[in-house]
């Protein structure tokens, strides 16, 4: 599909087994899911821009190179939290955002129950965090409030996606980059993707 990346490394896709299987304790969930997350990101960061600079060695002076932009972590509570602190690890001058979001479960209408996001976007690279990518109904509505603050560079870090959650996404947000262990076969009609890994969130925190 266009403008999304399905990351196909072996260690990727061996830790997504073992995410999918039912048997994968809540304590081993989230070692996992910090694992590929930390994995996943260097695909998701190979075309941020850059600029030369100067720098001296112990022993001489080198060209080297520099992120361009600032970056802004924002995980999807609850279940992006699972995959925040080994992204942080890598970025680590990284600023972190929060959007919560919730299911209205007749409707599968998403529904913001918190904000806490940098004031201006415009100028920074923009990491939107959500495991599960299923009816599409959240990432749209987290790319329409990061719109309003400016962002512009934004590209979707995610762990399994639905075919129908794509094609929302690209419908709304048709320049946003999706980077994706997983295109699953499809929704059930609870709006769950099949045949996915269950409640992310459930299965980082046990509840």
């Amino acid at each position: 599909m266009k403008g999304v990346t399905v990351i196909t490394h072996p260690l990727v896709q061996h830790n997504l087994t073992r995410l999918r299987d039912e048997r994968t304790e809540p304590q081993e969930f989230r070692r996992v899911l910090s694992e590929v997350a930390a994995l996943m990101i260097y695909e998701a960061t190979r075309t941020f821009a850059t600029d030369k600079v100067t720098v001296r060695t112990p022993l001489a002076t080198t060209r080297g190179l520099k992120l361009r932009r600032e970056v802004v972590l924002v995980p999807v509570l609850r279940a992006g939290l699972g995959m925040l602190d080994s992204i942080l690890q890598l970025i680590p001058k990284a600023r972190v955002g929060f959007i919560g979001l919730k299911r209205e479960e007749t409707t599968l209408a998403a529904q913001f129950y918190h904000k806490s996001l940098p004031k201006d976007l415009r100028q920074r690279e923009v990491i939107l965090i959500d495991p599960m990518l299923a009816t599409g109904g959240s990432t749209v509505a987290a790319m329409a409030l990061l719109a309003e603050l400016g962002a512009r560079n934004v590209r979707l870090v995610n762990l399994v996606a639905a075919p129908e959650g794509i094609r929302h996404v690209r419908q709304h947000c048709p320049t946003l980059r999706i980077f994706t262990a997983a295109i699953d076969a499809k929704l059930n009609r609870h709006g769950f993707i099949l045949p996915g890994l269950g409640d992310a969130g459930d299965r980082l925190f046990g509840v």
